[in-house]
């Protein structure tokens, strides 16, 4: 009789236990990379009215944030424009559209770097191309409420409607404040100073303020009203430019 085979055929036995058991659990932990995150962002709004005067207004803006998962870096483009007519003579006509790479560089702190093409025939401005750079700093991260400041400067080359072109070195200072009014509704304000380097009075201040209302998980009620100032405009054009815009928002 042979005492050793019971032996050996439970160690046998217990080779192919904990082989087996490493190969159920080797898919559980050999998982791919975390997808990259992707946000998409669409808004537009229309307005029609007719009789004593007519009017014609169309507004709309898209926005794609990319993240690769684990690197820190975000990839950013948008693109918006406004375009209105009345009684039957176009009367506004924006086109403003850019992309921005960040990264993560320490805890509160990211670099950023931007570049914005801008056309707006009724503020004098035939064309403008800005590039930024700078640091962005999270004053605020908690869950309902974020805080945002930037500090850089930004080189612009700008062409106006009499084909006179103009090159200067803006600094920059902007800051966007977000809070949650409920789980899906918010509130959002941003403001950006733009003091020109060469000229003590060539200022320029956007700001922008923006209420949002979900209607379902896709779809929302955007309200928003924003002011751009220029404190040094083209001969013949006004400092300030207010558009209130009012549509439907959908995120993806």
């Amino acid at each position: 009789m042979n005492w050793f085979a019971p032996r050996r055929a439970g160690r046998l036995g217990g080779a192919c236990l904990c082989i087996l058991t490493a190969a159920a659990a080797a898919p559980a932990g050999a998982q791919g990379p975390a997808p990259p995150e992707v946000k998409i962002t669409a808004n537009a709004g229309f307005v029609n009215a007719s009789g004593n005067t007519e009017i014609t207004t169309l507004s709309g803006d898209q926005r794609i944030e990319f993240r690769p998962a684990g690197t820190g870096w975000t990839f950013a483009q948008f693109l918006g424009a406004v375009y209105g007519r009345t009684n039957g003579e176009t009367s506004a006509n924006r086109l403003k559209g850019g992309a921005r790479i960040q990264h993560v560089v320490g805890e509160r702190l990211s670099a950023f770097l931007s570049a914005e093409y801008e056309r707006n025939r009724f503020a004098g401005i035939k064309r403008r191309f800005e590039e930024a750079v700078g640091l962005t700093v999270a004053v605020v991260q908690e869950t309902r409420t974020q805080f945002e400041l930037e500090m850089g400067a930004s080189l612009s080359q700008q062409l106006d409607l009499s084909d006179s072109s103009n090159v200067f070195v803006s600094a920059r200072t902007a800051a966007e404040f977000k809070q949650l009014l409920t789980e899906a509704a918010y509130l959002q304000q941003m403001v950006e100073i733009l003091p020109s380097l060469e000229l003590a009075e060539d200022v320029r201040v956007n700001t922008e303020t923006a209420l949002v209302a979900p209607l379902s998980k896709r779809f929302a009620i955007k309200l928003s009203y924003a002011i751009r100032y220029d404190n040094l405009p083209e001969p013949g054009f006004r400092p300030t430019d207010r558009v209130f815009t009012s549509g439907l928002q959908m995120t993806l």
